[in-house]
């Protein structure tokens, strides 16, 4: 049953990622001043998308915290965990900027300019590829 858990855990996370990778893309496209006849359809794809990947993420941790109860708390031990859960938590507070930049949009009052969100978007990449390392090297 572990397998199955951690097979949904990783396919909810994917599509989470997915969501993380496209939203703040979409902010790109959203933030340039030349695209403004787009910019209605850019406030509903944003809302789309978000609802998607949120419904990734709380998934991907409703299946996590079944991956730790089924191994009865011993993650814990591991230092790896430890520091994959801190990262979960920035990816945590990434989401909820994402929103935040979201809900700016959807009332004309976005503050930053295209290439801050080009920067802004490579977070993810980032942490998805410690978050991975851990996960599978499990390092320490």
């Amino acid at each position: 049953m572990y397998e199955w858990v951690k097979a949904i855990h990783v396919i909810f996370m994917v599509t989470w990622f997915a969501g993380l990778f496209y939203l703040p893309r979409l902010y790109v496209y959203h933030a340039m001043p030349e695209n403004s006849g787009s910019f209605a359809l850019f406030k509903i794809m944003e809302r789309r998308l978000f609802a998607i990947m949120t419904i990734g993420a709380v998934i991907t941790a409703v299946f996590g915290i079944i991956m730790i109860v089924q191994g009865g708390g011993v993650l814990f031990q591991s230092g790896w965990f430890h520091f994959k859960l801190l990262l979960i938590a920035l990816l945590i507070g990434y989401h909820h900027a994402c929103y935040r930049l979201m809900i700016k949009f959807r009332n004309d009052a976005n503050t930053h300019d295209h290439r801050w969100y080009r920067w802004f978007n490579e977070a993810p990449s980032v942490l998805l590829i410690v978050i991975v390392i851990l996960a599978i090297v499990k390092p320490f």
